[in-house]
């Protein structure tokens, strides 16, 4: 009988890989800050930087074997195939260096479950709005800091059940099946067109100001939360 994931067990997943991604794992990948800060040692602009890395990545996670060759070092609390594993690590290392690059203070709550979004392609404008702050242009760390822990709650549950859901049924999926929201492993490497959405969705959320994920399944079913 194939085992089955909750949504409890989808958020053990992100935040090992999201603690992964920001310290390092040794002998595979540096910490955030460092692989952030070669790019921008060559760029001299964190804004240049972060395209010429968003480019790199998406080029590098694409080829074959790519995947394949993390193996197990990404560790995570629940059984699951180790390419899952990786392939999470790998882009929320992606989509947090655009956080790091534009600013961000990572290890904020609220920056934390921004990068979960991004990832998943979950719209929070309706979150960033209600907060007061202004969409459509790049957020100062104090804003971010006004959204309240019961907002974070209702995205990281949205998060949750949105790698579930489009799967599985009443919050569990297969586990032998991929996780949706990330791209797919092929010959070893991520899909190239899935894994150019994310990169773009995290540019423009994090450099933009673009909070709506670019999903439009979302456009009607926005979290709104108010902010006391």
């Amino acid at each position: 009988m194939a085992k089955l994931i909750t949504q409890a067990d989808v958020m053990k997943m992100l935040d090992t890989c999201y603690d992964k991604a920001l310290h390092g794992i040794n002998k595979v990948s540096p910490p955030i800050e460092q692989f952030a800060n070669e790019y921008v040692r060559k760029a001299k602009d964190p804004q240049k930087a972060a395209k010429i890395m968003l480019k790199n990545q998406i080029a590098k996670c694409t080829t074959s074997g790519f995947i394949t060759g993390f193996g197990g070092v990404v560790t995570l609390p629940v059984s699951i195939p180790a390419n899952i594993g990786s392939v999470l690590y790998v882009q929320i290392r992606m989509i947090a260096c655009t956080a790091y690059l534009a600013g961000y203070d990572l290890k904020a709550d609220q920056v934390q479950t921004f990068i979960y979004a991004c990832l998943a392609g979950v719209s929070v404008n309706g979150v960033v709005k209600n907060a007061g702050i202004k969409v459509g242009v790049k957020v100062a760390e104090k804003a971010i800091q006004k959204i309240p822990g019961k907002a974070l709650t209702k995205i990281n549950q949205k998060v949750g059940f949105r790698f579930i859901t489009k799967m599985g049924e009443k919050g569990i999926v297969n586990l032998g099946k991929m996780i949706p929201g990330v791209g797919a492993v092929i010959n070893g490497g991520l899909d190239f067109a899935e894994t150019k959405i994310i990169a773009d969705r995290a540019y423009k959320m994090f450099f933009e100001g673009d909070f709506s994920a670019g999903d439009k399944e979302d456009e009607n079913d926005d979290i709104i939360i108010d902010v006391e």
